[in-house]
């Protein structure tokens, strides 16, 4: 059950390859302990996409309940299957490599009546319409996007049951995208901006939860870790085939994790050798499907990470 109805579920993203890597990177280091310059945590963590208002999960309680302590972890990796990159690869970007995330819920409320007699009303779904697209001009109008990138999108729209009834009120869901937390203050600003004074003018009101069910920070690599480890990249998967990205509008819980301990967050590929990147299916959809074989990749480069890692920081090379 998901908002009152029932809806098929499929996750869809991978996440089950990133288990059965760091399980294998897990029994392979666990064979090598004598091996090992330091100690090797692993995270196995639930509720990457967020869990339902009113519950905790995720990065964000798993901090809390003291994942990084006891033994006190000093730096963290983390990897993500990318369904559209040929298997082998890898992708990275220091600094903000994923977008801080915050979803929204706006209600619009106005005055029911009907259908024949829109004059009697104050029609939330005319200014729903209105709010909608007056909320792409944050991203065209407002936000510098030659700096950083930024993203307001309404998902989900409900309002009235019937075709002859003006209905009281309009729920809309949508999901909102930056970069920085300059960026962010402002685009949460235009939205509850743009949202109550478009209401007001028509006589209706509009209540802003801005964020709504989850808010995720900047999936941020740590300059000077990223800078140090790229060789370790380009050693596991061949120079070539480590790709420098732009930035992702999508988001990630990791970004909680990098907030209390410098870490690095990168992509491998999972699209079958030879396959068109446009007709494989993305994460998220019904036709997401991920090619096994990489999964060598993540273990090898997860592997070379830690070991990598333990040299360098033992020789004080990182700091």
């Amino acid at each position: 059950m998901y908002n009152g109805k029932e809806t098929p579920v499929m996750h869809a993203c991978g996440h089950d390859a990133h288990v059965a890597i760091l399980m294998g990177v897990a029994e392979m280091l666990s064979g090598m302990k004598k091996e090992l310059k330091g100690t090797v945590k692993f995270i196995f963590q639930p509720a990457e996409e967020g869990s339902p208002v009113g519950e905790e999960g995720g990065a964000e309680l798993m901090i809390k309940e003291g994942v990084l302590e006891n033994p006190k972890v000093d730096v963290i990796f983390g990897l993500h299957m990318d369904a559209q990159n040929e298997v082998g690869k890898i992708s990275y970007r220091p600094g903000g490599f994923m977008a801080a995330v915050g979803s929204v819920k706006i209600t619009v409320n106005g005055k029911p009546s009907h259908g024949a007699a829109p004059w009697s009303s104050v029609d939330p779904i005319v200014v729903s319409a209105q709010i909608i697209n007056s909320l792409q001009t944050i991203v065209s109008r407002n936000v510098a996007i030659t700096q950083n990138p930024a993203v307001v999108t309404i998902g989900s729209i409900h309002g009235g049951n019937r075709d002859n009834i003006i209905s009281e009120k309009v729920e809309m869901l949508g999901t909102v995208r930056t970069f920085t937390e300059e960026d962010q203050k402002l685009v949460y600003r235009r939205i509850r901006e743009i949202a109550e004074k478009t209401a007001e003018a028509a006589g209706a009101t509009a209540d802003v939860i801005l964020p709504y069910e989850h808010y995720y920070p900047v999936t941020f690599n740590n300059e000077k870790l990223t800078a140090a480890m790229l060789p370790t990249l380009q050693k596991s998967a061949g120079k070539e085939n480590v790709q420098l990205v732009p930035p992702i509008t999508g988001a990630e819980d990791f970004s909680f994790f990098q907030k209390k301990v410098p870490g690095l967050y990168f992509f491998i590929g999972g699209l079958p050798k030879g396959a068109d990147s446009k007709k494989s299916g993305p994460h998220h959809t019904p036709s997401f499907m991920l090619d096994d074989s990489a999964f060598k990749t993540g273990l090898k480069v997860m592997c070379n990470l830690v070991f990598d890692y333990m040299e360098m920081n033992k020789k004080n090379k990182i700091q």
